[in-house]
């Protein structure tokens, strides 16, 4: 289980042991019928969601929640505003303090939570804790689902892959940003390609893991044949296995745009990074940085609980 690096959000996990908790979550698997595993949400008190915000993003998490850390830096700096909270049952609960500030006043914060910024025509979720392990597929089409429910016609996918994984190293950028596209049925988008962008190699839908999930978001399959895909896992496998390519073949399902915007990382302090994936979802959404007079030499706008996401600074009196 990955948990936000941040000491501003901590799961409400208390039943005092490992083994206690995996039981109940095992426990309450077995307890939901599919009707009960379907998302809901709850718009804010005199708020809607917008049709004038086709656009969505959002995070798949992953190594270095660089993704998570990117989706708080363009929410900060576009001034978006809560709408909604969603409620999925296969994420873990969580709560902490205002994200944004600019002073905490105690407006918490939950796992699913929906934010709007209507002058850029732009819809945010952001999630703060994992999925369930084992029901990253019924998260994926819960949230397929929902967004095309509520009318949105681009999804636009932010996640890190890790860096370990790479087969070969590109010298030519600091860091090079990677996408798939539901353009093309190969992933490749030529707009994105003249934005400096690779496509990723390693997404190869006829290949077997990810094909197993198309056939599961068209129907075609039932989630009962994933153990075995499991257990005789090979190197390939690793990144139709990470939560941007269910949620990218469920939201391709239902036949909206999608986009994944993707970078390698290595666990650590990731905040470059994130900067990083951030211009990068800029640019695909032709925002200029520099417009959003943040606090920061570039235009960004510096989240409120990026103060304390690695923890307090060293006691000096050690050195």
């Amino acid at each position: 289980m990955q948990q936000l690096n941040s000491s501003n959000y901590f799961l409400l996990l208390v039943l005092g042991t490992k083994e206690l908790v995996n039981l109940s979550i095992s426990c309450r698997r077995r307890q939901l019928d599919r009707n009960s595993l379907l998302m809901g949400f709850v718009v804010e008190a005199g708020k809607s969601l917008s049709s004038d915000c086709p656009t969505l993003l959002l995070p798949a998490l992953s190594i270095g929640n660089v993704s998570q850390l990117a989706i708080d830096l363009l929410i900060s700096s576009l001034r978006a505003k809560r709408i909604a909270y969603l409620d999925e049952p296969s994420v873990l609960p969580c709560v902490g303090n205002d994200a944004y500030g600019p002073l905490p006043e105690g407006d918490l914060a939950l796992p699913l939570e929906a934010y709007e910024s209507a002058p850029h025509g732009l819809t945010f979720i952001q999630q703060r804790s994992p999925v369930i392990k084992g029901m990253m597929i019924e998260f994926a089409e819960n949230l397929a689902n929902f967004v095309t429910a509520i009318g949105k016609k681009h999804i636009v996918i932010l996640s890190s892959l890790d860096s370990g994984k790479r087969k070969q190293i590109d010298g030519s950028s600091f860091m090079q940003i990677y996408y798939i596209s539901s353009v093309n049925d190969d992933g490749t988008d030529v707009n994105y390609e003249r934005l400096g962008w690779k496509r990723l190699e390693e997404y190869k839908p006829l290949e077997r893991r990810w094909n197993y999930l198309n056939h599961l978001a068209e129907g075609n399959l039932r989630h009962d044949g994933y153990a075995d895909l499991d257990s005789e896992l090979v190197d390939d496998d690793y990144y139709a296995g990470l939560p941007f390519a269910a949620l990218f073949v469920f939201c391709k399902a239902k036949g909206v745009k999608v986009t994944c915007l993707l970078c390698y990382c290595s666990e650590g302090d990731n905040i470059q990074d994130s900067f990083q994936l951030a211009e990068a979802a800029c640019k695909l959404l032709d925002l200029n940085p520099e417009n959003f007079h943040g606090n920061e030499p570039e235009g960004w706008v510096i989240p409120l609980s990026w103060k304390t996401v690695y923890g307090p600074p060293p006691d000096m009196s050690l050195f």
